[in-house]
């Protein structure tokens, strides 16, 4: 009995330090095989504080809420600098039209085909991150995303998600893809990155940037 004890004892020792080993090796630095896609926003997340905020729908934009709200209280909190904190915004499957800016959500309908309603119970007919509204209290100045990128913030789109956007261009206008997809880009919100798929984006956040991954929408 007291062997088989021991024994025990010592599987739980070993079951205890492997369990607080890394499960996996850290990632390697690895070199795009080609110019398709912007891979330098990696290198611009140097805060000591790291987040990527996933954003697979749509939630009114609450998404980038949580982002700026997450470095508005670590301030409050800790009183960290903004350069103390780096936040990715990841844009993906039925959130992607949040990276669309406000003249291609007054000529697409982007709010009814997708039920998309504001708090007025209408459809939207803008994006809700795109601006600031009209009338919004100064709390509120910082929760668009010119101004999350211009603070240093990132934002990246799926490109998988955005060929719906292209698919409903090409038909509003009658287009090919290329013609379509060509003019869907001329909508996106300047600063935008998009990426192979959203999923690559989180994923490469957390293994090649060192973020923390929260859901956010």
């Amino acid at each position: 009995m007291t062997i088989r004890r021991r024994e025990f004892l010592g599987s739980l020792g070993t079951a205890s330090v492997a369990a607080a080993l890394p499960r996996t090796a850290a990632a390697p630095v690895l070199a795009p095989v080609g110019d398709t896609w912007d891979m330098a926003w990696a290198e611009r997340v140097k805060g000591k504080y790291r987040a990527v905020f996933d954003s697979p729908g749509f939630s009114n934009g609450e998404a980038l809420f949580r982002a700026v709200c997450w470095s508005q209280d670590y301030k409050t909190v800790y009183g960290t600098n903004p350069q103390d904190m780096s936040a990715v915004l990841v844009i993906r499957h039925e959130g992607i039209w949040l990276a669309m800016n406000d003249a291609f959500w007054k000529k697409y309908p982007v709010g009814k085909s997708n039920k998309l309603k504001n708090d007025k119970g209408g459809w939207f007919d803008r994006n809700p991150i795109a601006s600031t509204s009209p009338g919004a209290p100064p709390d509120f100045a910082d929760m668009n995303i010119p101004k999350f990128i211009s603070n240093g913030g990132i934002v990246l789109g799926c490109n998988l998600a955005f060929k719906g956007v292209v698919a409903l261009v090409k038909k509003e206008n009658k287009l090919q893809d290329a013609e379509a997809e060509k003019l869907a880009r001329t909508y996106l919100i300047p600063g935008v990155i998009l990426q192979p798929s959203g999923v690559f984006a989180v994923l490469h956040a957390q293994q090649a940037a060192g973020c923390h991954y929260i859901l956010a929408s």
